[in-house]
């Protein structure tokens, strides 16, 4: 299994955010900056506001397998920061993989099946 390479530290996320390209939804806000590198990284930033502990990492997983399952149908090169909105703490996996998918539409980085034959 190949890991999920992550933004570590402010920097890398403060690169992304001032790069000013972002698309949001209900449940999430996406920022999107061009890395180039031949891979692309994720950050997930859940604020306080969203709820406890708790609450705050189950989003942080299901962003992160929403990313982990999508990200062979995800255009490379790209730094990605994907920030959970207070709304997104009672939804399930396939709401928030499905706002996921949908700002990534939005950011045209899904590639579509028929793109990939």
């Amino acid at each position: 299994m190949k890991n999920i390479v992550t933004l570590k530290n402010s920097r890398e996320f403060g690169n992304v955010y001032n790069h000013k390209e972002s698309f949001a939804n209900k449940h999430l806000v996406m920022y999107l900056s061009a890395n180039n590198l031949d891979y692309s990284r994720i950050g997930i930033s859940v604020s306080k506001k969203v709820g406890n502990s708790v609450v705050r990492h189950r989003i942080t997983r299901l962003i992160r397998e929403s990313y982990r399952l999508n990200k062979d149908n995800l255009k490379n090169g790209y730094d990605i920061v994907i920030v959970a909105r207070n709304a997104a703490k009672d939804k399930n996996f396939f709401d928030i993989e499905k706002s996921f998918l949908h700002l990534a539409k939005l950011h045209h980085i899904l590639i579509d099946n028929r793109e990939k034959s």
